[in-house]
Parts: C-alpha cells; structure tokens; sequence
C-alpha cells in the first residue's frame, strides 16, 4: 500500500504562490465594506429564524439591507472609475 501525503508533489505540488497575492488582497480590502454588511444582514436574519420579528427586528433588518445596497453601489462606483486594462475583444 503507497500512502499519499497531501504536501507531495504528485497530489499538490508546493510553490510559493499559495500566499495571496498583493493585488488579491487590495482587492479583498475593498470588498470587504461589503463583506462585513452582508455579514450583518446574515445575522439579522438568523435571529428572525425560530420566532417571528419584532419591530426591532425589522428595523434591524432595513438598516442592514440598506447597509449592503450602500456598500454595493460604492464598490460599482470605485471599480466604474477604474481604467481598464486589456483592449477590446
């Protein structure tokens, strides 16, 4: 019987690159205003889960979606503004 370790080359070969780059992770920081308040509407809806919402619930609710919609359209704004890169195809 061979055993086969995940780390060898055969079934994943090791190289450097399995760091995220630099420009993954300025594109993760940008994302994550959104992240984070699509994150809260998930919370927000999982306490209205096993019981049904109150106000406050609701309200809760409404500010986070409003919170994500926000996020959303100042992301569509700062990659709308971005120069292309490539030609046309």
């Amino acid at each position: 019987m061979e055993f086969i370790a995940a780390l060898q080359d055969r079934v994943t070969p090791w190289s450097d690159g399995l760091e995220p780059s630099d420009a993954e992770l300025e594109t993760i920081e940008a994302e994550l205003p959104l992240i984070l308040a699509e994150r809260d509407l998930l919370d927000a809806e999982i306490v209205t889960l096993d019981r049904p919402p109150t106000e406050v619930d609701r309200q809760r609710l409404r500010r986070a979606c409003r919170r994500v919609l926000a996020a959303r359209a100042a992301l569509e704004n700062r990659v709308a503004h971005l120069p292309s890169s490539g030609g046309a195809a």
